[in-house]
């Protein structure tokens, strides 16, 4: 970290023409590149990849529910000697046995009807691996939008830093300029410590200006995967050509066919309902077909004991039926029935929320158009002011601090043009995330 904050110090210092040492090194992105590497570097991305992955797991497992279930069992035995005796434990004499006992049992079961209950399980989990999907696709776009803020502010930072550079150098120069009248006592000492303070305030501006420069350069490297010691450069192109305006019919009918957080609550509306199905399955029998095999000896169910293996199968099906589900499950469906009725409310408040936002985040879209309207008018306002002030100054009809004022306005101007159209593409990138297409 000290590395980067040295190398963005002495960067700034020198400005964009300083030769890199090795140590460090300059990485010249663009947003869609941006994008790029954090599909493939950012831990955040990996995580709900991964959790949709075990969502996709988790269906071949719910699947496996369909296949017979098959046990086998095997085992041997040290028989003792039975005794027997009467009833009142009189009489008793022992009962020679064969000593080595075997088992070998194997038994099958495949559920053919279990009221649909299976089949709601199964669809429980695709839907479960649905919202995962969408999870993972929403917090892709936090993640790029999150990037997109950090890159745009990163810009307007390096904007607003020539911006104070150049006021400094002006400042200096004024107050060179006045210290050389005050020893002709055409200035007072006043003038001088207003500049200075002046002076002063500039250089703690660009001071933070740096700092916050050196924090968004670290969280862009760490969510990009970066190595530690490198400097991002913005890739200015991107303001040579401005998003087209689009109707706001066409982004909200986007939001209605590509939002992940709407397509989310009306997955919870099919996920309720699979689970109505499963609580119903409850109240209705289960058929299987079994089928097993037994292997025992010896059969000491005869006096003496008979020292032979006897071996006999069996095959049939089976009905079961939960006599309790006649008083339980009643309750379950009627809370499963208003977790549906929930989960469809919570659709249309969930499409309401985002058809607010996509308007708010379209107004705002269209405010920076006016927004970079007026700033290209007050930059050719700057630049007439900047051009009579400079003849009357070169014709001594004008002071110097009257043309440093029209040379900061004109700059100033130029920098709000440049944020100007840095909002255009921000707002932008925010309609489009709000319309869930980021």
């Amino acid at each position: 970290m000290n590395k980067i904050r040295t190398a963005l110090v002495v960067c700034l210092l020198n400005g964009p023409t300083l030769l890199w040492s090795q140590e460090f090194k300059i990485h010249k992105l663009n947003i869609e590149e941006m994008f790029e590497l954090a599909e493939t570097n950012s831990k955040s991305i990996l995580t709900f990849d991964i959790a949709e992955k075990e969502a996709a797991q988790a269906i071949k497992v719910a699947k496996t529910t369909l296949l017979p279930d098959i046990n086998l069992s095997l085992s041997a035995s040290f028989l003792g000697n039975g005794r027997i005796m009467d009833r009142d434990f009189s009489n008793g004499m022992d009962a020679p046995m064969p000593h080595f006992g075997n088992n070998f049992s194997i038994e099958a079961s495949q559920v053919l009807y279990a009221g649909g209950a299976i089949s709601g399980e199964i669809s429980m989990t695709k839907v479960r691996h649905q919202l995962a999907q969408l999870e993972k696709d929403k917090n892709r776009q936090d993640i790029r939008f999150l990037l997109t803020g950090n890159y745009l502010e990163l810009y307007k930072l390096n904007n607003q830093q020539e911006v104070y550079l150049k006021n400094l150098e002006q400042t200096q120069k004024l107050l060179s300029d006045i210290k050389a009248k005050q020893k002709e006592g055409l200035a007072l000492q006043n003038d001088i410590t207003r500049y200075e303070l002046q002076l002063k305030s500039l250089e703690l501006a660009l001071t933070q200006v740096r700092n916050t420069q050196i924090i968004l350069n670290n969280q862009l490297v760490t969510v990009l995967g970066l190595p530690e010691e490198t400097i991002i450069e913005v890739d200015t192109c991107f303001l040579k050509e401005l998003p087209n305006l689009s109707s706001e019919v066409y982004w909200q009918q986007t939001a209605i066919e590509t939002s992940p957080i709407l397509q989310q609550a009306q997955l919870g509306i099919k996920q309720a309902g699979y689970n109505e199905k499963v609580v119903k399955a409850e109240k209705r029998p289960s058929l299987a077909l079994f089928a097993g095999n037994y292997l025992d000896g010896p059969i000491t169910i005869e006096i003496p004991t008979i020292n032979k293996n006897f071996n006999y199968w069996y095959v049939g099906l089976g009905i079961k039926y939960n006599l309790a589900s006649l008083y339980k499950t009643g309750k379950k469906n009627r809370l499963a029935k208003l977790s549906t009725q929930k989960a469809a409310e919570n659709e249309l408040l969930t499409q309401e929320h985002l058809q607010t936002e996509v308007k708010a985040c379209y107004v705002r879209f269209m405010e920076s158009f006016m927004i970079h309207d007026t700033q290209l008018k007050s930059l050719e306002l700057a630049v007439r002011n900047y051009h009579v002030i400079n003849k009357r100054y070169l014709n001594d009809l004008a002071l110097i601090t009257d043309m440093l004022d029209a040379s900061n306005s004109k700059l100033n101007a130029e920098l709000q043009l440049v944020n100007a159209k840095i909002n255009i593409i921000f707002n932008y990138y925010k309609l489009k995330k709000a319309a869930g297409n980021l």
